[in-house]
């Protein structure tokens, strides 16, 4: 095989294999089986979210494999290492929930020391959960390496009685069997079918919807992230991402010169098409963030009100990600995006060819069953609407993919719940009423602390037959299998003293997601004088260890609840040093 040359002088790993002084670190790479030509090429870190906590990243150990298989074969020499994952589906419901979003810091703070310490020259990331996925493409962004992202796949369809379905339908059965509408044997059938293989949730929930962002954006090669977990075809795409990294080290593009301002609006496009989870709105500016670029939810909101919404997925649709990729994938959405002149097509990817090279080469197109063509979309504004008014000055989102215009006003009185537990034990007793807007709050950020996501609580109101007849607003967030007027990330957040921390039972509210408002019938005194006599932040149980350290860190919702000063305040390059 024709090995490729790489001049190491300006790479991060002659730190440790090059040069007479650098004899003890080469000792320690022999000692592990490399040769002495390994040493003295790149060094690829290949950073994986695999573990046995849940289907999602259960396969991504293989899949590690065969990225290594392609930096080899391109004169690179690979070095994998794990980082963790909490996965939201098995969290949910319970004070698990308050690590997941923290998880996101800990695996791009994980994959950064790791990368630093070891001096490696580029990053393959793979991951498989929702937070798993902006961990690490924030990890590529701060570091600014050569980085291509790989998504592990989405689980396959449950089956049951003639239809397929996903772990969106066993949550909403909790309810239905808590209401009485379901038998315990129905119930145990479902969630005994409902998840058969590896691979993450199937729906358009947060991980397919950032899996999505992973193409769009151009950190992922081109249709990479719609093949599911269990097909064989995942370990091609594997060993091409790991061609391509050494693609990127030899031409030195960096992930920045990938994410940019523009690649992120295209990112918010393909949110907002395939009716993508309000988990977007966090995690985008997040990883502008990381890049120095401000690019906060008022921006991700814009984008998402004049897209079209014409990819039919779950949880507001018909389909799944199997579904999606059988259609063509996210290039195939992309194109029609392109026709529509909703993206730009001059940002570079990681094939190391730019949006608009890689589109020409595809020659799918709208099949009008899972993806509809741009001209007929099924609605004409973008699955997911941004908010603000007297009760979210910040801001705050809600997915109405899926909902007919008369589902998305509503005006109820508040009944108000000091966190989720509280609401979910006040659901499941059927202690509200037609017509409330139900209020969790204290779950923000730093409140929470930890931002938990309300899947549990809205399932059940879905599963008791009553998703479209209550309202529901939190300062915490909400699974991108939720669906129901649901809005969250309402900020500022209740710790931090905003209105809705002020809000008592009986206030009336009312959300209007045609003119993007969410506001409470309260003069500006009466939210000053509450304000005044507010007692302060709720105090949490947790003192200690990394979620306090989290919530003293943790920074705005609508600047991604961000936990360091981030691009701008840089003064020095990675890769430079």
């Amino acid at each position: 095989m024709l090995r490729r040359k790489f001049d190491k002088t300006k790479l991060p790993s002659r730190h440790v294999t090059e040069g007479p002084e650098r004899a003890p670190h080469r000792a320690f790479l022999y000692a592990m089986g490399l040769s002495d030509d390994e040493i003295h090429q790149p060094l690829v870190g290949v950073a994986t979210c695999w573990n046995e906590a849940a289907p999602c990243n259960i396969a991504l150990s293989r899949q590690a494999q065969a990225v290594k298989l392609g930096v080899k074969g391109a004169s690179g020499t690979p070095r994998e290492f794990n980082t963790i994952t909490v996965t939201d589906g098995i969290a949910m419901g319970h004070e698990g929930m308050r690590s997941s979003l923290a998880s996101r810091e800990a695996i791009a703070d994980s994959v950064e020391l790791t990368m630093r310490g070891h001096s490696y020259d580029a990053l393959v990331g793979l991951a498989g959960c929702d937070k798993s996925l902006p961990g690490m493409m924030m990890a590529m962004i701060r570091l600014n390496v050569p980085s291509v992202f790989i998504y592990g796949g989405s689980i396959l369809p449950g089956r049951i009685d003639g239809k397929d379905v996903t772990i969106q339908d066993v949550f909403e059965a909790v309810g239905q069997h808590q209401a009485g509408h379901m038998t315990t044997c129905e119930l145990e059938k479902l969630e005994a079918v409902a998840c058969p293989s590896a691979g993450a949730c199937g729906g358009q929930f947060t991980a397919n919807t950032m899996a999505c962002v992973s193409e769009a954006i151009g950190l992922a090669l081109f249709n990479s992230s719609g093949a599911p977990a269990p097909y064989e075809s995942r370990d091609h795409y594997s060993i091409a991402s790991g061609e391509a990294v050494m693609n990127l080290i030899e031409k030195d593009i960096r992930a920045r010169d990938i994410v940019t301002r523009k690649s992120l609006e295209n990112a918010a496009r393909i949110v907002a098409c395939t009716g993508g989870s309000t988990n977007a709105g966090l995690h985008l500016p997040a990883m502008a963030h990381e890049a120095g670029i401000d690019f906060f939810l008022d921006d991700v909101c814009e984008i998402f009100r004049d897209t079209p919404y014409f990819v039919d997925l779950k949880p507001g649709g018909q389909y799944v990600a199997k579904d999606l990729y059988e259609a063509g994938g996210v290039p195939v959405v992309m194109k029609e995006l392109s026709k529509a002149g909703l993206l730009h097509e001059d940002c570079m990817t990681a094939s190391g060819q730019t949006v608009g090279e890689e589109l020409a080469k595809i020659d799918r197109a709208a099949d009008g069953r899972v993806i509809y063509p741009v001209e007929t979309p099924l609605s004409t504004t973008g699955g997911v609407v941004g908010l603000k008014g007297n009760l979210a000055p910040e801001g705050a989102i809600v997915k109405i993919a899926g909902m007919a215009d008369e589902d998305i006003v509503f005006t109820g009185p508040a009944r108000v719940f000091e966190c989720e537990q509280d609401a979910f034990d006040a659901v499941q007793q059927r202690a509200y009423k037609e017509g409330d807007v139900i209020v969790i709050r204290n779950e923000g950020p730093s409140g929470g602390p930890g931002m938990r996501e309300m899947l549990a609580t809205t399932a059940a109101l879905s599963g008791q037959g009553m998703g479209k007849k209550v309202a529901l607003i939190t300062d915490g967030r909400f699974s991108g299998a939720t669906r129901g007027f649901c809005v969250g990330h309402v900020g500022p957040e209740a710790a931090h003293g905003g209105p809705v921390a002020l809000l008592k039972d009986g206030d009336m509210i009312t959300i209007n997601a045609i003119t993007g408002t969410l506001s409470v019938d309260l003069t500006d005194e009466e939210l000053a004088t509450r304000k005044a006599a507010w007692s302060g932040p709720r105090e949490t149980i947790y003192a200690s260890g990394a979620l306090w350290k989290y919530a003293q860190l943790v920074g705005e919702t609508y600047k991604g609840a961000v936990t360091h000063p981030g691009g701008k305040s840089e003064k020095h390059e990675y890769m430079d040093l």
